[in-house]
């Protein structure tokens, strides 16, 4: 069915479309409306977004970005959808093709509606007559597969049986892991998105429908539970905005309102689901992290319409706590991936990090939606930090490959995958990318916001007259930003010119993270050419004057590399130090050093770094230079080491990946009892593994001990989903060795996942190409945090196997296997 879209590579166009479309996404203002048309809402956010349609950018950076997401990423996400049974879900549920249901979960509806609200964003900037027939006929299939009432779920109308335990028996009978509200709170941000890109109301319609039965169906007297899995808040506040039908505010508001609370219908479901309180309570981000994003996000719609002061001072707790103790300094969120959810406070580990690029995506949305309350630049500085970072680290330069997690360690056991059973990740990228420009500016009264930094034109529509702006910068590489002004007539407003955080020697605007050593760089300030006072007053120097065509501004932003270090507390940081310059946060990766190793470098606090750009690498980035000391033990006393001093590079953390697997570090060792040497080779370090199936085999020989069995900062091998089973891993050895002694460190993730020591284990070796068992007096032990040693009757061999029966019920897993 799927062509890929006949579209050249052209420049974005300047719009001339005159329906707003906000990103976000916050606003569809194209507005079909269901109810009295003189019904307007008195209240919104103070702080107005210029529409993603009426800025155009012309940088180096993200229009390349922008551009490949519209001509790669959203046909290939389109392409994907179809040879994974996602739109024939839609024809089956239809009754337009005969077949059985495709797909592992309840929510694959939502990655046609994220994709299809991507592509809608595209053609409000740019005409395409075959996407947009690609759009209607996909839309056809979805309408055809909405039932008469306007349910629309198609895993339950096609009987899928194999996920009866997510959504239960009938309709809303299990909202904790249904996701029918889920589904709908996608489709109704993509039927708003299509109604504003194109006029048509195909989409718009059965978005109504459907959200019309959800209002008979939920509130007070009806069913009374709240959405299992939060979007649906926000999906409700766009068709609203859509349609100026007050119901779906108040349906939103309702379903916020008895989150926590319980009522006759059930008992809340606890902190996965943020359920464990009402909001207006909560002061902990708890639970599944981009639940909570959309929740937050939600919330802050609500209370911008409603005025709900409590919602306000709600959200604004939670971001104290978000930004103070549960941030990562990519701007990722989300510290484990059991449950994907937020860790306690300070618990952020660094291999094991989750950081799923749906929860960056989210962070922003919140973050940008508390300027537009407060507006305050420090919800912006974790924006950009999460934009340049931890969200666009989720997506390959080419488009085709995504990261689902977003760790900041590696081992090498991490690679971009062209696609998920679980495909979240990428339809919201799709959507995301679309729509970044909207986030630049924004105007309140005669207040003018210029956020982002990024070679762009735009008009922005202030309270009385539009003004044309244009940026000339080579911005996040360079600080200098030369802003042309052009307003149509000669007025008196204020432009309010955020200086980033990091500018002005704050990391994050929390204690969480600091820089090394505070500088004293000036920040410099031009209009037309003369100098101007830098005041800063929330984040923006404010300049208020009266402004006329061909003004200039100057604004030059140090950019020196810096160091950082976080709080005391968050103890897989202590004694390492993070690498930033501008708004980019710096990684080390294995292909840029010497001998492919990142885990055992040392860099000195007195080092010193320079910067270099490098026009061939990942389409032009600027790299850091300098030099690093590689620690060794020395034999096998882990006591003794030596180390060498030799080159080290460092790259933006959004570009790793892309080179192959291998070892990869955020926060690099500047002491030494942080450091990691590596051993000296050993006969189990230079063996082959194999195993009996399993994840990360490399895991086993990599030399690198854990500090317990349920450590996740550190690479493990497991069998899971394997339960109960005879299972084996394997050493080839380089050549015949004397062995008589192995040492083996279990897995054992009890309190978060299914694996557990063994029951019991064994060691074979081969003699004339068969498997013989050693012989020991010994017990094969299965102690947790701690290696298990058996010694046996010396053997020559070429190769031995640790043959394990796992528990019933349970898998098992190892951290490290050494033989002597």
């Amino acid at each position: 069915m799927f062509k890929h879209f006949c579209i050249q590579n052209r420049s974005l166009i300047l719009c001339y479309i005159l329906i707003v479309v906000t990103l976000a996404p916050i606003y569809s203002a194209g507005q079909a409306s269901t109810s009295d048309e003189s019904e307007k809402s008195v209240l919104d956010y103070p702080i107005q977004p210029a529409p993603f349609t009426c800025v155009h950018f012309n940088d180096a950076f993200w229009k390349p970005r922008i551009e490949t997401n519209r001509t790669v990423t959203i046909p290939y996400a389109f392409k994907q959808c179809e040879e994974h049974g996602r739109m024939d879900n839609f024809l089956i549920a239809g009754g337009k093709l005969e077949g059985g249901h495709s797909g592992s979960f309840p929510f694959d509806d939502t990655d046609p509606y994220k994709i299809l609200e991507g592509a809608s964003y595209t053609l409000s900037v740019k005409k395409d007559e075959e996407l947009e027939s690609y759009l209607d006929n996909l839309i056809s299939m979805i309408a055809d597969a909405q039932e008469e009432d306007g349910y629309l779920y198609t895993c339950r109308t096609n009987n899928y049986e194999r996920l009866r335990n997510w959504m239960g028996p009938e309709r809303w009978s299990k909202l904790s892991g249904s996701h029918e509200l889920y589904n709908a709170g996608h489709m109704y941000e993509a039927a708003a998105a299509h109604y504003a890109a194109t006029g048509k109301r195909s989409f718009l319609d059965v978005a109504i429908k459907n959200a019309n039965l959800i209002y008979d169906t939920f509130g007070l007297g009806k069913i009374e539970i709240p959405p299992g899995h939060q979007i649906i808040e926000m999906g409700l506040v766009r068709l609203y905005r859509a349609t100026k039908d007050k119901r779906y505010l108040d349906l939103a508001k309702y379903f916020l309102d008895i989150r926590g609370v319980e009522t006759k219908d059930r008992k809340p479901w606890g902190p996965y689901n943020q359920d464990h309180c009402p909001i207006i309570e909560q002061d902990e981000a708890v639970g599944h992290a981009v639940r909570a994003m959309y929740m937050y996000a939600g919330i802050a719609d609500v209370a911008a319409l409603t005025g709900d002061e409590s919602y306000k001072q709600a959200i604004d707790r939670l971001w104290d706590n978000v930004v103070s103790k549960k941030l990562y300094i990519t701007g990722g969120i989300g510290a484990t991936s059991h449950g994907e959810a937020f860790g306690k406070n300070y618990e952020l580990p660094n291999m094991s990090a989750y950081c799923e690029t749906c929860a960056a995506i989210g962070n922003v949305y919140w973050n940008h939606r508390l300027f537009l309350l407060h507006g305050d630049a420090k919800y912006i500085d974790v924006m950009e930090r999460t934009l340049y970072n931890g969200l666009l680290s989720g997506i390959s330069l080419d488009g085709e490959k995504f990261f689902y997690p977003n760790p900041l360690e590696s081992q090498g056991q991490h690679e971009r995958s062209p696609w998920f059973g679980c495909a979240c990740c990428p339809g919201n990228m799709t959507r995301f990318l679309a729509s970044i420009p909207g986030y630049v500016y924004a105007a309140q009264k005669d207040n003018l916001y210029l956020n982002l930094y990024v070679q762009s034109e735009a008009e922005i529509e202030m309270e009385n007259q539009t003004v044309s702006i244009q940026q000339e910068t080579q911005y996040p590489w360079n600080g200098y930003i030369k802003v042309y002004m052009r307003p149509e007539k000669t007025d008196r407003f204020t432009l309010c010119l955020r200086i980033p955080g990091w500018a002005q020697n704050q990391a994050v605007p929390s204690d969480l993270y600091s820089f090394l050593n505070e500088r004293k760089d000036r920040i410099v300030l031009q209009v037309n050419n003369k100098p101007v006072q830098v005041s800063i007053q929330k984040g923006y120097v404010k300049i208020d004057r009266q402004w006329k065509q061909g003004d200039t501004i100057e604004l030059r932003l140090p950019m020196p590399i810096r160091r950082i270090i976080a709080h005391e507390n968050v103890k897989d940081d202590r004694g390492k130090a993070a690498l930033q310059r501008g708004p980019i946060v710096y990684c080390a990766e294995w292909p840029d050093q010497p001998e492919g190793r990142v885990l055992n470098l040392l860099l000195d606090d007195s080092t010193a770094l320079r910067t270099e750009y490098r026009s061939n690498l990942f389409d032009g980035i600027q790299v850091i230079r300098g030099k690093a000391a590689a620690f060794e033990y020395v034999g096998e006393n882990r006591d003794n080491t030596k180390s060498k001093i030799q080159d080290f590079t460092a790259i933006p953390y959004y570009a790793w990946a892309h080179r192959g697997k291998g070892q990869m570090a955020v926060w690099l060792p500047r002491t030494k009892s942080a450091v990691r040497p590596i051993g000296a080779p050993t006969i189990a370090s230079n063996s082959v593994v194999t195993t009996s199936g399993g994840q990360t085999p490399t895991a086993i020989n990599d030399q690198i001990e854990p500090k317990n069995s349920n450590d996740h900062s550190v690479q493990f091998f497991h069998w899971w989903p394997k339960k109960g089973t005879t299972e084996w891993a394997q050493y080839d050895f380089d050549g015949s060795h004397e062995v008589s002694t192995v040492e083996v460190y279990w897995f054992d993730d009890t309190g978060q996942g299914e694996c557990r020591v063994p029951a019991s284990w064994k060691i074979l070796y081969r003699f004339d190409g068969k498997w013989k068992p050693v012989w020991t007096e010994e017990t094969y032990g299965v102690n947790k945090d701690q290696f298990n040693k058996v010694v046996f009757e010396t053997v020559k061999t070429n190769a031995l196997r640790l043959e394990v029966k796992l528990q019933e019920q349970f898998s098992a897993g190892i951290h490290e296997w050494r033989v002597r």
